[in-house]
């Protein structure tokens, strides 16, 4: 196993979990029903690529090069993907009118999200 995905992963989960709480029980009042949807969106997509950059940690002791691509491409999608849509979910509360800007970053994150599904395919393919 690799300590540097696992403590990665160790990481997202805990703000994965101390997000969805604050999304359920402190941001419930203060934004609107779409935008606490989009929030819970990013925490799930956060979550499931947690579970992602664990899994691929099984793999590290193999030393190959898809699988430093995997991580990257899921940990750099979490920053982009569910951080783009905490920031938009937020974006009234937080007075930031510029922020749409931001809204490219997330098919991007999802971009990285999906190269490190066929890294780690391709990497668990040449597996022996």
């Amino acid at each position: 196993m690799n300590k540097r995905i696992i403590l990665t992963a160790s990481f997202f989960g805990v703000v994965a979990v101390l997000l969805g709480a604050f999304g359920a029980h402190g941001l419930k009042a203060v934004i609107d029903k779409p935008s606490l949807e989009i929030w819970q969106k990013g925490v799930e997509y956060q979550f499931y690529h947690t579970f992602a950059l664990l899994y691929l940690s099984t793999f590290a002791r193999y030393r190959n090069k898809l699988i430093n691509i995997a991580y990257f491409c899921f940990t750099f999608g979490i920053v982009l993907f569910s951080g783009s849509l905490y920031l938009l979910a937020t974006k009234s509360i937080l007075k930031l009118d510029f922020i749409n800007i931001i809204g490219p970053l997330t098919p991007i994150g999802g971009l990285l999200f999906v190269l490190g599904w066929i890294m780690l395919f391709f990497a668990a393919f040449k597996d022996k």
